[in-house]
């Protein structure tokens, strides 16, 4: 890439963007509506899943819109400065909502996450996958395999609408997505996974 005079920029908006990604929203919407440490209760995750469990369906809905804002905002900010600036915040601001450097680097399952990346960086990608997730959780009913489905299905469309750079930026969140959802791919696969009730829903996209 060049020198550090050059790159330093790049580094920097990496870590700023991986800074932004780390803001355990679950945590502090929680603590701020007096519910305490959202990670001593139910699955003892920050996602907005866990944060439903409070019976809060407004927290856990801004728990949903903050952490995939996050990821969007880092995102636009860093295309101000160019497309390879925007991938690397992207990538950025998806570790750092998995392992947020506050807490321990135990956070969420990035989907949320991964969403609000793909609206800014690439709206068109950023709707396939949305779709992709819709259409498997109404076919199914599965929140994980709908998860699954629509961060692998974004790769793809990223090569059709954007080219390999960021197709190969794809492929590293859709890694990362399904390492983060090896508990929900070992559930689906014993047929243990709990599906999705319409209507009194608690769904796992954080």
């Amino acid at each position: 890439m060049g020198g550090f005079a050059y790159t330093w920029p790049f580094y920097a908006g990496f870590v700023l963007a991986y800074l932004l990604g780390s803001v355990p929203f679950g945590l502090v919407l929680t603590r701020l509506a007096g519910l305490g440490d959202i990670r001593a209760i139910g699955s003892g995750n920050i996602r907005a899943t866990n944060v439903l469990r409070t019976g809060r369906k407004s927290l856990a809905a801004a728990t949903l819109l903050l952490d995939g804002g996050k990821g969007a905002v880092a995102v636009l900010i860093a295309a101000r400065f160019g497309p390879d600036m925007a991938v690397l915040a992207a990538a950025g601001a998806i570790l750092g909502h998995c392992f947020p450097v506050w807490l321990r680097f135990k956070g969420g399952k990035g989907v949320a996450t991964t969403l609000g990346i793909w609206l800014a960086l690439s709206w068109p990608v950023g709707l396939i996958a949305c779709a992709v997730w819709l259409g498997v959780a109404v076919a199914f009913r599965y929140s994980s395999l709908s998860a699954l489905l629509a961060v692998a299905a974004a790769p793809l469309a990223a090569w059709r609408f954007e080219g390999p750079q960021v197709a190969e930026l794809g492929a590293f969140i859709a890694a990362l997505v399904w390492i983060r959802h090896h508990e929900n791919i070992r559930r689906l696969l014993r047929g243990e996974e709990s599906r999705i009730k319409f209507g009194g829903s608690k769904k796992d996209v954080s």
